[in-house]
């Protein structure tokens, strides 16, 4: 992605960032006068809308989080230059890539992560795999074990 391409991006996830921001405070502003009413249904109502901010930050952290350290493990596989390359494979009109191929490339893929399904890297490149095939659960879950694989082994190396 080009530097000015990303700066859009970020710039732009930025701006949500703060505007989700702006709604919770106005969210939370909401919940405690609900709650400094006194009446029973009110403090009801409060409460329930004081746990839509909280839950809503909890969800912008864990996302955010989530794709720095996605983001973290993607550098790392370019920089070793194990990125899945996609960029002959066919593509449907909306852009993603025609199923048939997908699933070759998964396959191909998965007999690299069972030769080594303990290395981040195999684990990477399945979870796009799946991705690419439409199985966002299973990239979800296999992304998740690359992570952790990659933690493990930088914190054994120092």
């Amino acid at each position: 992605m080009p530097d000015r391409q990303v700066a859009r991006t970020v710039g732009l996830l930025a701006f949500l960032v703060l505007a989700l921001a702006f709604y919770f405070l106005l969210l939370g502003r909401i919940a405690v006068e609900l709650l400094g009413s006194g009446r029973p249904a009110a403090i009801a109502i409060g409460v329930g809308v004081l746990i839509l901010p909280l839950l809503g930050a909890w969800v912008v952290a864990t996302s955010i989080r989530a794709a720095l350290v996605h983001q973290h493990l993607a550098r790392r596989m370019h920089e070793e230059g194990r990125e899945l390359d996609v960029s002959e494979l066919p593509r449907r009109p909306s852009g993603r890539i025609e199923k048939p191929a997908a699933d070759a490339l998964f396959e191909q893929v998965r007999r690299e992560w069972e030769a080594d399904p303990d290395d981040w890297r195999t684990n990477y490149r399945v979870a796009r795999a799946y991705d690419y095939a439409g199985d966002r659960g299973r990239a979800r879950e296999t992304m998740r074990r690359a992570v952790a694989l990659e933690r493990a082994e930088r914190s054994s190396r120092g």
